[in-house]
């Protein structure tokens, strides 16, 4: 930085937030970011799949309901699962990253995750009982947690601060696609042939990212300086002046070393655990796994005068199209405006649905069911069954068009800046785990409330989490955008300003 720059900070005292660490307009001019795209679409592949797997569930419940072979038929209780057992093994590839991020690598850890997700598809494709058709869920769900731990930390250390917020939305985008291509396949393919396409995308990403350069901070915490000023270099291009960004990061190893238990206890790396932490919590809370799992359900349940299955690709647009408005946003309106946007959203369109689904919506009976009850429709005392609408359609994509404008990519992004460097593997890895294991139970929970009391009973629950979710933005939430990340961590280190003066 220029002596006259650091004068300037000096002299600034308390107030002096605005100054960035790097000259931002001049270094972002000579910045080719081509290679970079190259590099998050590589990984991202990995997100694909996750969004795939995830929504897997969804479109083959009908085929699975009335599979002609009774070893792979399931009732609503085995069916529930089989939609959230996915969860548990997101938790546990969280788990599992929490030790391969730090040990071999994010380049090799997102490389990793390939293996499970292959076989788990392979294993759906060709199941022959129900028992493989579990497993290989929670195969892929093992991928999917460690994508999701290892992927965001990946681009948010390769990605320069001016397109950081764009490029951490990335990962989002990409499982929203994933999301939309199984709700789309889902209307002309079986579940076998639904497992059989899902495991292309994880083979050719691991084919990519072993072609991608490792993360330059990763390879510079390893005290390896020449491969990671290569590794910037083909990342940043050739007229970029990579010093100045090595020597930011090289001051910000240097300043936290290896921590200790004692240090977690500190407000330098608590705090900004403890945000991760709650964000991925809170994340679930709001519903949304529930809601994409078990989503034709929903839509058939709440009387949709559509076909459930193209109703799921409507939505699946939306969400995309939401999850692309709020990556063009993030580095323009900040990251706190869209939570807040985000939580609106959220609030009104579940509280809208809870008031719905009690005036209108189906009354489950106490008699046990199974899934061919689901979309029977139930008389009221009249003997008139309830009118389709597309009112709960409208309700749902609102809410979920809320969830994918804030909730969805920005908490994703916030872990990957605000995670301290010598923690930032494990951590994420736990914040994953603590996600996964909360969207298990929120999904058995939802099964459980909608069969026993009706939809408006889990909506109501996501409405309070959604003011919950408002008022965290509001008290703990730290605005990042613009901000390196060496800035970020000066924030929680000093606990009062983003400039380094030193």
């Amino acid at each position: 930085m220029k002596p006259s720059v650091m004068d300037d900070q000096s002299n600034a005292a308390d107030s002096d937030e605005n100054t960035p660490l790097l000259d931002r307009e001049q270094t972002a001019s000579l910045v080719s970011n081509s290679r970079l795209f190259l590099a998050v679409f590589a990984v991202v592949l990995g997100n694909f799949s996750f969004g795939y797997s995830l929504v897997y569930a969804s479109p083959v419940q009908a085929h699975l309901q009335k599979s002609d072979d009774p070893r792979l038929q399931m009732d609503s209780t085995q069916y529930a699962l089989f939609g959230s057992i996915y969860s548990l093994g997101a938790a546990a590839g969280g788990l599992f990253a929490m030790l391969l991020n730090d040990v071999i690598g994010r380049k090799m850890s997102i490389m990793t995750s390939g293996m499970p997700s292959a076989v788990g598809y392979m294993l759906m494709g060709g199941a022959t009982d129900r028992w493989m058709l579990y497993v290989g869920r929670f195969l892929t769900g093992i991928a999917g947690g460690m994508t999701a731990a290892s992927i965001p930390v990946y681009i948010s250390e390769i990605s320069h601060p001016a397109i950081r917020g764009a490029m951490g939305s990335c990962p989002q985008i990409t499982a929203v696609c994933g999301a939309l291509a199984l709700y789309a396949l889902g209307t002309c393919l079986t579940w076998r042939w639904l497992a059989v396409v899902g495991g292309f995308p994880a083979v050719v990403m691991v084919v990519l990212v072993a072609l991608m350069p490792c993360s330059p901070r990763r390879l510079l915490s390893l005290g390896r300086e020449k491969e990671a000023e290569v590794a910037l270099r083909w990342l940043r291009g050739k007229n970029y002046h990579v010093h100045t960004e090595l020597r930011a990061v090289q001051y910000s190893i240097n300043m936290q070393g290896r921590v200790t238990w004692k240090e977690l206890a500190t407000p330098t790396y608590y705090r900004p655990i403890l945000i991760s932490v709650v964000m991925r919590f809170m994340q679930q809370m709001t519903g949304i796994t529930p809601t994409l799992v078990y989503l034709q359900y929903i839509l058939s349940t709440s009387n949709v005068a559509l076909n459930s299955g193209y109703a799921a690709v409507i939505v699946g647009v939306v969400r995309l199209l939401s999850v692309t408005i709020a990556a063009s946003l993030m580095d323009r309106a900040g990251r706190k405006v869209l939570l807040y946007t985000s939580s609106m959203l959220m609030i009104l369109s579940s509280l809208t649905l809870t008031m719905y689904s009690h005036v209108n919506g189906c009354t489950i009976p106490p008699t046990p069911l199974n899934l061919t009850h689901y979309t029977q429709p139930i008389y009221d005392s009249l003997g008139t069954p309830p009118e389709h609408s597309l009112v709960p359609l409208f309700l749902i994509i609102v809410f979920i068009f809320g969830y994918a404008m804030g909730w969805g990519p920005i908490t994703w992004l916030l872990m990957a800046e605000v995670l301290p460097l010598v923690a930032r593997g494990v951590a994420s890895g736990l914040c994953v785990a603590v996600s996964w294991l909360t969207a298990f139970a929120v999904t058995h929970a939802f099964m459980f409330l909608a069969e026993t009391y009706s939809l408006y009973v889990p909506y109501l629950c996501f409405t309070v989490v959604g003011v919950f979710c408002l008022l965290f933005t509001a008290v703990c939430v730290p605005e990042t955008r613009g901000r390196s990340l060496e800035e970020i961590e000066n924030f929680f280190r000093t606990g009062r300003t983003f400039t380094i003066s030193s």
